[in-house]
């Protein structure tokens, strides 16, 4: 069966729903229950899985006009709130950083997505807004990769930053992954997004080199080459080739394709 994946907010992962044999395409806007409440949200991806009617919430609706118009309403009291709670986490000192505010589109929620070093004790900041806006207060703990998603712009590559444009999940991203690729020895600034994490573009071709890296001998190992036995004292993945330190003479290394050792 089809399903449609919508996204409510920038920081949550897009959710599974069925069609409920509406007439939906993709970047349609539609209503549909999200936990406890009722929320507008955009349709980002069409897919095809084996799954019954009954195991998958149904959209409610295709959005209209006059909810498109409320929610623009709703985005223009976003600012204030972000103010307000501001003034809050100043006045009770949390170690906290305000990133966005989402209001529910049925209005009976508001969840406040912060990022933090550690966990907080935010409860008497729960209570200040509960009491300002009389409605369920939520506070979310982000990554400093969603708020760079949420109010970043441009990468250092002159586009729009991929976590912004197209990428549905954060990578998990490590250093591994960079000295695996050997690009680690560029340093942290030119492998680091503005999030100043290391850029989720080091998974793209990740799979590709660890299935290379597997046709090569261990840095160190000691190889047959047509000059004689040496030892490899660098890989070359993409080039599919090795750099060895010749044994019977040390002074004297050499490049050759991968084929040509054993």
């Amino acid at each position: 069966m089809n399903i449609v994946e919508v996204q409510f907010n920038l920081w949550d992962k897009p959710q599974d729903y069925g069609l409920n044999d509406l007439d939906l395409n993709l970047g349609d806007y539609v209503i549909a229950d999200y936990g406890e409440n009722e929320e507008i949200g955009k349709i980002v991806n069409v897919t095809e899985q084996d799954k019954t009617d009954d195991s998958i919430i149904q959209i409610t609706r295709k959005a209209e006009l006059k909810d498109l118009e409320k929610l623009e309403n709703l985005e223009k009291q976003k600012p204030s709130a972000v103010e307000e709670c501001k003034k809050l986490i100043s006045k009770h000192n949390l170690p906290m950083k305000l990133v966005d505010v989402h209001f529910s589109f049925d209005e009976r929620k508001v969840v406040f997505a912060f990022i933090a070093d550690s966990r907080v004790d935010f409860r008497q900041l729960v209570k200040d807004l509960t009491r300002i806006y009389q409605k369920a207060i939520r506070l979310q703990q982000l990554g400093v990769r969603d708020e760079a998603k949420i109010n970043g712009d441009i990468g250092s590559c002159g586009i729009t930053q991929c976590c912004k444009a197209h990428l549905k999940e954060l990578g998990n991203v490590n250093a591994d992954q960079a000295e695996l690729q050997q690009v680690s020895h560029r340093g942290a600034e030119r492998l680091s997004g503005v999030c100043s994490r290391l850029k989720c573009c080091l998974r793209y071709e990740n799979d590709l080199y660890a299935d290379l890296a597997k046709k090569f001998p261990e840095v160190g190992s000691i190889v047959k080459t047509t000059n004689g036995k040496g030892q490899i004292i660098e890989n070359m993945i993409l080039k599919e080739a090795v750099r060895i330190r010749l044994e019977k003479d040390e002074t004297t290394i050499v490049e050759m394709p991968l084929t040509d050792i054993k």
